[in-house]
């Protein structure tokens, strides 16, 4: 497998000097294409700066991130919008829908962004849609679906133009558990088409749903688990979040 993500020696530091707070504490990460990777952290553990960082939001005080294969350790405000736009896919608890565009509409937004035309782009939400089971509800605007049903626009947007990484921060946060098992369910069903998905949580229950978890505390990289896959099988089996 190829490598998407290569973080090495990464620190952020916030008041360098006497009373300096390092959010990230030396943290080095590989992801390969294909993973369905979990990092998980309480409050102030430094799984949101590593979020930041991972989805081009921010950049590190020292350390390297290559992402598919460019670095962007360094880049400037404008080259990391580039790079967010072409590269990462974003799925956040809050939804972040504009509310007065259907959800075809919202699926369609960072098409345009990326240049695709029109008929393309149409061609793109519209398969998007269908894909997280939203082809009745196209032409709906966010207050008139639920937030499952929002979650599901916004995985559709995060994936209609096939970014190489899709970058999930908390995105069941928001919901019900039986939204919450839909929506793990879609993302499952994704990897499982091939999909490099990062999903960020503090909840340890949401965490087992991926293939691999990460544990981060204090800045630092506690562990880093690849479950066996009898094992995953079988929690499936015993009732976790995809039944």
């Amino acid at each position: 497998m190829n490598t998407l993500i290569k973080v090495e020696d990464m620190y952020k530091i916030y008041n360098p000097g006497e009373n300096e707070v390092r959010a990230l504490d030396g943290v080095s990460l590989t992801v390969n294409e294909g993973e369905f990777v979990a990092i998980i952290g309480h409050s102030g553990s430094g799984k949101s700066t590593l979020m930041n960082m991972l989805g081009c939001l921010d950049v590190p005080t020292e350390g390297t991130y290559i992402l598919n294969g460019e670095d962007v350790s360094s880049l400037s405000d404008n080259e990391l919008s580039e790079v967010r736009n072409n590269y990462i896919g974003f799925i956040f608890q809050g939804f972040n829908l504009i509310q007065n565009l259907t959800a075809l509409e919202n699926v369609e937004l960072p098409l345009i962004y990326r240049k695709v035309d029109r008929s393309r782009r149409r061609q793109l939400a519209v398969e998007a849609l269908r894909k997280v089971g939203l082809e009745q509800r196209m032409k709906h605007k966010p207050a008139e679906m639920s937030g499952g049903q929002q979650q599901r626009v916004a995985i559709a947007r995060a994936i209609a133009a096939a970014p190489p990484l899709i970058l999930a921060d908390e995105p069941t946060g928001n919901l019900d558990s039986k939204s919450t098992k839909d929506i793990m369910k879609i993302l499952d069903g994704l990897n499982e088409q091939g999909n490099t998905i990062v999903l960020i949580t503090h909840d340890d229950g949401i965490a087992a749903n991926a293939k691999r978890v990460v544990r981060i505390m204090d800045g630092k990289i506690e562990s880093d688990t690849v479950k066996e896959e009898k094992s995953a099988i079988k929690e499936k089996q015993n009732g976790g979040l995809y039944e």
